[in-house]
C-alpha cells in the first residue's frame, strides 16, 4: 500500500480560508486587477496560516501596496522598568498599524549629556523618517533639530518638551498640572503641616521644572501651612535619591512630605522603609512599577501619576505617520494627555 501523501493547499483553500473568491486570489496573486490592501492583507494571513506555497506572492504584492517608513524612538536608561514598558507600548502601537510597515529604530541615552542625545538624533536621521525623542533641553540639540527638519527629517519631543519652535510637536502629560496635582493630593491629605520635598532629575528638564513650578505655586496658593524646602537633584537615579532621602529624613524631623517629580523613586521608597517601620511620610511619585506598586500595598508610596503610554504611544505614531505622509497641516503643536492617578485602594 502506497504511504498517504498530505494534499498542498491550493488557490481554492485559500479563497475559503480568507472568505473571498478564488479570482480574487488569482488577481491578488497575479497583480492583473487592482486588489484593495485590505483584502490582500485578509488572503495573505489565510495563505500563512494554510501553508500555501505560493503565500510569498501575496506578501510580496502586499509590499507593493502598503508604504514602508522607518521611524526612530530616543528613550532613557534602558535599565529602568518605566523605560522598557514605554519601548513595548511602542512596538505595539507600530504593529497596530495596517496602513502602513513600520520599522522601529529604538536607541536608549544612558546618561543626561546634551552630546548623547545630539549623536543619537544625528544617527537616526541618516535611515529615518521621523524621531520621537525625550532628550534634555540645550541649544546643541536644538540646531541638530532644525538641521534634522531642513533635511525632511521631523523630530517629535515625548515626556520633556525639548527644541522648541524648531520640533514638530510636543505629545506627553502637562507637566505643569501634574506638579499641582501632586501637591494638591499632599496637602489635603496629610494631617499635619509641615516641611515638603520635591525631587527632580536635573535642571535641564524642562518638564520637570514645570512640576516644581506647578507644586510650588499650588502649596502658595492654599496657604495651608506647609513649606517646600530647595528642591534636590537626583539625576533621576535611585542610589542619589536614596541618600538624599536619608539626609532628608535625618535633618527635617518635621518633613510630612515628598514629591518625585522623575526617576528614581526606588530610592525614596528603600530610605522611607529604612527610616520608619510604619509609613510616616506621603510620597507621590510617577509610574507605577514593581516597587512602586510594592511601596504603595506597604503604605509608603502615597499616590502615583502614571503616564498613559498606552494612549501616548498610538498617537505618537499617528503622528509621525502623518508627518511621514505630509498629511498633516504642517503646524506645530503640543498634544497633552491628563496623567492616569493611582491611589492605594485602587490597587486591591
Amino acid at each position: 500500500m502506497g504511504a498517504n501523501v498530505a494534499r498542498r493547499p491550493t488557490a481554492n483553500d485559500v479563497a475559503r480560508e480568507a472568505g473571498v473568491s478564488v479570482t480574487t486570489v488569482d488577481r491578488a496573486m497575479n497583480g492583473r486587477a487592482r486588489v484593495r490592501e485590505e483584502t490582500i492583507r485578509k488572503i495573505a494571513e489565510a495563505a500563512h496560516r494554510i501553508g500555501y506555497h505560493g503565500k510569498g506572492l501575496f506578501e510580496d504584492r502586499l509590499k507593493t501596496v502598503v508604504p514602508e517608513v522607518t521611524f526612530g524612538f530616543i528613550l532613557s536608561k534602558k535599565g529602568q522598568e518605566f523605560y522598557q514598558i514605554f519601548a513595548r507600548e511602542i512596538e505595539k502601537a507600530v504593529a497596530q498599524r495596517t496602513d502602513v510597515r513600520i520599522r522601529a529604530d529604538i536607541r536608549y541615552a544612558s546618561s543626561q549629556a546634551p552630546d548623547e542625545y545630539a549623536r543619537l538624533l544625528s544617527e537616526l536621521g541618516e535611515s529615518c523618517d521621523a524621531i520621537a525623542c525625550g532628550a534634555v533641553n540645550d541649544q546643541r540639540l536644538t540646531q541638530v533639530v532644525q538641521r534634522l527638519k531642513d533635511n525632511g527629517v521631523p523630530v517629535f519631543s515625548i515626556l520633556n518638551d525639548f527644541a522648541q519652535g524648531v520640533r514638530k510637536n510636543y505629545i506627553g502629560t502637562n507637566n505643569m498640572k501634574s506638579g499641582r496635582v501632586a501637591a494638591g493630593y499632599l496637602t489635603r491629605t496629610l494631617k499635619q503641616s509641615g516641611k515638603l520635598a520635591i525631587f527632580v532629575g536635573g535642571n535641564r528638564w524642562h518638564g520637570h521644572d514645570l512640576r516644581e513650578v506647578g507644586f510650588r505655586s499650588f502649596v502658595r496658593e492654599v496657604d495651608l501651612g506647609f513649606t517646600v524646602l530647595d528642591t534636590l537633584v537626583n539625576l533621576e537615579t535611585r542610589q542619589v535619591t536614596y541618600e538624599a532621602t536619608l539626609d532628608l529624613l535625618n535633618r527635617h524631623p518635621d518633613l510630612k512630605g515628598i514629591y518625585v517629580a522623575g526617576g528614581g523613586m526606588e530610592g525614596a521608597i528603600a530610605a522611607l522603609r529604612e527610616m520608619h517601620p510604619a509609613p510616616r511620610v506621603g510620597l507621590v511619585v510617577n509610574e507605577l512599577t514593581s516597587e512602586s506598586r510594592a511601596g504603595m500595598i506597604d503604605g509608603y508610596v502615597s499616590m502615583v501619576m502614571q503616564t498613559p503610554l498606552e494612549i501616548i504611544c498610538p498617537e505618537l505614531v499617528n503622528l509621525m505617520v502623518k508627518a511621514a505622509r505630509k498629511d498633516d497641516d504642517g503646524t506645530v503643536g503640543q498634544h497633552f494627555l491628563d496623567p492616569l492617578i493611582i491611589l492605594p485602594e485602587m490597587l486591591a
